[in-house]
């Protein structure tokens, strides 16, 4: 069961901002969101936020952090921002 990942435009201007190699990194990441977007896998380290309405996840890449929330077979990536931001 495939899902289709959708960039927020402040994602991509995000992700567009990272060095080449980060930014290999986590297109590769999000490209395995496709697959299956709740399940922690090595190269997919995933983490349900709680506290949270809906189904709101976290995807760690090396020092980046990406927020995205299932809806129906969609992922939505709502942001990115770098390790001590927060959330």
């Amino acid at each position: 069961m495939s899902r289709k990942v959708l960039l927020h435009p402040d994602v991509i201007k995000y992700l567009d901002s990272l060095e080449e190699k980060e930014r290999a990194r986590c297109y590769a990441s999000l490209k395995r969101l496709e697959e299956d977007p709740i399940t922690s896998r090595p190269g997919c380290d995933i983490k349900k936020l709680h506290g949270k309405r809906g189904p709101i996840y976290r995807l760690r890449v090396g020092e980046h952090r990406l927020i995205y929330l299932l809806s129906g077979q969609e992922a939505l990536v709502q942001d990115a921002f770098r390790r001590g931001r927060g959330y």
